[in-house]
């Protein structure tokens, strides 16, 4: 397993398609890329995040349904989001990109009107309370998204959770956000026949739906 992971490292460092940045560069603000990101897809298209994206299902397949759309899929893990990088790499997908750093880093690798909108993809919900700033829908983590975020631009999170769907719920209750659609079971709900891009499945979410756990859904915009 320690070998298969250091070859897909390996593999990921040669991948055009992969940024993977030093911490030193973003905590300095030295992050060449930052402001940059259309020069960097060569055309001016929207671009859309996908945080926590894991293996990438979410940012190859929107990427190919709506192929005038640049998205970066953002992880820390190289192991993980190698498959997806892979696949655009040999699929020669030019509006996809992946970013490997935590997400916490997002001012540092993002200007201010950046961004278009945001998937937030089954997440860690981090339940201890200690852990609360880590939350992916936190009050300061959403206030990081809304400094890169344009004017009026949509956040997703889907997520098997029902204490972070909750949770966020509250939260944005709180900032007197715009809550635009809810749902605790969107498989059981007329949400998928409406929009065909709630369907898309993680590898996480099919290991979820096999053990029937129903996958919850908000979609919102930060007052």
């Amino acid at each position: 397993m320690a070998k298969n992971k250091l070859q897909k490292f390996k593999e990921l460092n040669t991948f055009l398609n992969t940024i993977q940045p030093e911490k030193i560069i973003l905590r300095n603000d030295e992050f060449k890329i930052k402001g940059n990101w259309h020069k960097e897809f060569q055309n001016k298209n929207p671009i859309v995040l996908e945080l926590g994206c894991g293996k990438g299902e979410y940012t190859i397949q929107l990427a190919q349904k709506f192929p005038q759309i640049n998205y970066i899929g953002i992880d820390i893990k190289g192991s993980r989001i190698w498959k997806g990088a892979k696949f655009a790499n040999d699929n020669q997908m030019k509006n996809v990109r992946f970013l490997r750093t935590q997400i916490e880093f997002l001012p540092f690798c993002f200007s201010e009107n950046e961004i278009s909108e945001i998937w937030i993809t089954f997440p860690d919900p981090q339940i201890k309370y200690r852990r609360r700033k880590k939350r992916l829908t936190s009050i300061n983590m959403l206030n990081n998204y809304k400094n890169i975020l344009t004017k009026g631009s949509l956040l997703h999170l889907k997520t098997d959770s029902q204490f972070l769907h909750g949770y966020t719920l509250g939260v944005l209750e709180k900032l007197k956000s715009n809550i635009i659609l809810t749902s605790h079971d969107i498989y059981n709900s007329d949400l998928i026949k409406t929009n065909d891009v709630l369907g898309i499945k993680t590898f996480y979410e099919q290991k979820f739906l096999k053990n029937n756990q129903p996958i919850t859904y908000i979609c919102f915009q930060i007052n």
